[in-house]
C-alpha cells in the first residue's frame, strides 16, 4: 500500500514535469516562428512588416552601437533610416545559439545575424527579450552590435 501510494505521488510529479516541458517547447516553437517571420519580412524589402515583432510601445529597448534607443516608433524610424532601400537591407538569417523561456511568459534569445549584401556582408550578435503579451510573443529589447 505504502508503495503505490508513493509510487502515485511520483506519477503525478512526472506528470507535471512533462506538461512543464511540452509548454516549454511550445514557447519556444513560438519565439522562433516570430523569428521566422522577421527573417522573412526583411528579406521582402518590409521593414514595418519586420517591425511588428516588436512591442508597440515607448518602453521597447533597442540597445546598439549608439546607445540606447527607446520606443517602437523611433527604432522603426531609425531602421527605416539606416536601411532605405532593399540593396541595403540585403539578406538576412539569423542563426539562432541559444534560447531559454521561463515561467511561459518571457524569453531570452542568443543569436547571430549577417546581412549578405553586394557592397559587402555586415553581421554580428543579438540578445532579445521576448514577453508573452496578451497571448502574444514579442520582442521588449533588443540588443543588437
Amino acid at each position: 500500500m505504502w508503495l503505490l501510494k508513493h509510487l502515485s505521488k511520483f506519477g503525478v510529479i512526472l506528470l507535471i514535469l512533462e506538461a512543464g516541458t511540452v509548454l516549454a517547447q511550445a514557447d519556444e516553437t513560438a519565439v522562433k516562428a516570430v523569428l521566422n517571420k522577421q527573417q522573412i519580412c526583411w528579406n521582402n524589402g518590409d521593414i514595418p512588416c519586420f517591425m511588428e515583432s516588436y512591442w508597440k510601445s515607448d518602453s521597447l529597448k533597442f540597445i546598439g552601437k549608439s546607445g540606447i534607443t527607446y520606443g517602437w516608433k523611433q527604432i522603426l524610424e531609425n531602421y527605416t533610416k539606416s536601411y532605405p532601400d532593399t540593396t541595403t537591407m540585403g539578406k538576412l538569417t539569423f542563426t539562432l545559439l541559444e534560447m531559454k523561456t521561463w515561467s511561459g511568459t518571457d524569453a531570452w534569445v542568443l543569436g547571430k545575424w549577417i546581412l549578405q549584401r553586394t557592397k559587402g556582408d555586415v553581421g554580428g550578435y543579438f540578445t532579445l527579450m521576448f514577453r508573452k503579451i496578451n497571448g502574444v510573443w514579442v520582442i521588449v529589447s533588443d540588443h543588437t552590435s
